[in-house]
This record gives structure tokens, C-alpha cells and sequence, in this order.
């Protein structure tokens, strides 16, 4: 059974490796879960010590999509959000479609950098509470969603500019929950289709794809039961502490 498993659902015959990812998408699932985003960066960051990052990347589509999917349809107000939201959308959307067509020509090393300068901008981010200034106006909509979907076409992770953005405007909590729900999964329906043209997605990762889903599933639902037993800051600080380490890891790796 344990050979079936990690020749047609999982990209790796060794069990040691298969066991790392299996941990690594419940622990992405119970991030999620707990505090609403974070679901790539946890994932990747352990996934890239045991497999090629494209690959880390593909399988974290149909996660990614239906996680976020989820998070959006629970939201109370989606039309108002999609009204509000669309031209950030439609800017993640196209540039990291653009981006993950190309994905297998940049080196790993930019990659790699790409991600850990995602994982500590998150990190500091909330750790300090830091605040960026943003005008009124659609074109902050266009180049921050610009920016992310360069990030997120990349590492498949865009959620610190989005993050950064929708804090520095001090939205409530229900529209930054809708918010992110809808930004991040317009990023992930093209970054699959982008993948998919590259030649990363292909039938054997949409499966592999598939058993992350039901892991995260299983980490998500646990991570939403563990938000009433734990206080929530203290996780959060060490997740955000973890995040910050491994992110420095990732581009030491990338430059050294």
C-alpha cells in the first residue's frame, strides 16, 4: 500500500522523504487553519530541504485553490469584495500567469531568494506591526497586485504585499478575511495554468497535488478546532519567529 502511495500519489519512492511532505502539508493545513493565511511559506519552507522547489510549487496548487476558495466563500460580503477588489485581482492574476510560464528558466538560487525575501517580509511585518502608507486610488491596486503576482509567479507565495497592503489600509477583519480569500485565489487559478504550460503541472502532479489537499484539509480543520484551546498571539509569535529563521535560511541558500 505504502509503495502505491508514494508512486502515484506522492513525488518520492523513499518513505523518509514522503513522511516530510505529508508533515510538511499538515503543518502548512494547521497554519491555515489557525490563522487564516501562511499556507505556502509553511509549506515551502520545509518542502524545498527535500524537493526540487518547481515541484514543491506544483503541489501546492490544488491546496492553495481550494483553501482559499473556502475562505472566500465563507466571507459574508463577496460581491462587495469582488466589486472592491477586482482590478487587484486582475493584476495578480495576469503577472503571475506571465511570471510562472517561465519558471523552470530562472536559476534556483533567484527562487529560493524570492521566497525567503517572502517568508521575512511576512514575518516582520507582523511581528512590528509595520504599516506602509498607500494613497487612495486604483493604481495602488494595480502595482502592489503587479508586484505580488512577479512574487507569487516565482515562489507561489503572494500574500506579504497583499497582506502588507490591506493592513496599512486598516480594513476590518471580515473584509481583510474576504480579501485575502479573493486575492489569493485569483493568483492561484493562473499560476496553475502558467505551471501547466511550463510543463511543472502535468496529470501525475495534479495527483500528487490532490493527496496534499486531503493532508492540509485535515491540518486546516485541526488548526480551526486548535484556534479556541491555544492563545492565539503566542502561537502566532512563534510561527512568525519560526517563518523569520527559516526565510533567512532560504536565501543564505540562494546566495551562498
Amino acid at each position: 500500500m505504502i509503495e502505491v502511495v508514494t508512486t502515484f500519489l506522492l513525488p518520492s519512492q523513499d518513505i523518509g522523504v514522503t513522511l516530510i511532505i505529508l508533515g510538511a502539508f499538515f503543518f502548512a493545513g494547521i497554519i491555515k487553519g489557525f490563522l487564516g493565511l501562511g499556507l505556502p511559506p509553511a509549506a515551502m519552507v520545509i518542502l524545498t530541504l527535500v524537493i526540487d522547489t518547481p515541484i514543491a510549487i506544483s503541489l501546492l496548487t490544488l491546496p492553495i485553490i481550494f483553501t482559499n476558495l473556502f475562505q472566500y466563500w465563507g466571507c459574508e460580503c463577496r460581491v462587495e469584495i469582488a466589486r472592491k477588489y477586482w482590478l487587484f485581482g486582475l493584476s495578480i492574476m495576469t503577472s503571475i500567469f506571465l511570471t510562472s510560464l517561465f519558471i523552470m528558466s530562472f536559476p534556483k538560487s533567484i527562487i529560493s531568494v524570492a521566497i525567503g525575501f517572502a517568508m521575512i517580509s511576512f514575518s516582520l511585518s507582523q511581528m512590528v506591526g509595520t504599516k506602509m502608507s498607500f494613497g487612495a486610488g486604483s493604481i495602488w491596486h494595480v502595482g502592489v497586485g503587479l508586484f505580488a503576482g512577479v512574487l507569487g509567479g516565482l515562489s507561489s507565495i503572494w500574500s506579504p504585499p497583499v497582506a502588507m497592503y490591506l493592513f496599512a489600509k486598516n480594513v476590518s477583519k471580515e473584509e481583510f478575511i474576504g480579501a485575502t480569500g479573493f486575492l489569493f485565489l485569483a493568483g492561484s487559478v493562473p499560476l496553475a495554468i502558467g505551471l501547466g504550460f511550463a510543463g511543472v503541472l502535468s496529470i501525475e502532479t495534479i495527483l500528487h497535488s490532490l493527496m496534499a489537499l486531503i493532508v492540509v484539509l485535515i491540518g486546516f480543520w485541526l488548526g480551526e478546532w486548535l484556534r479556541s484551546y491555544v492563545k492565539q498571539e503566542s502561537f502566532r509569535r512563534i510561527v512568525l519567529w519560526a517563518f523569520l529563521i527559516m526565510g533567512g535560511r532560504l536565501i543564505a541558500v540562494g546566495l551562498f
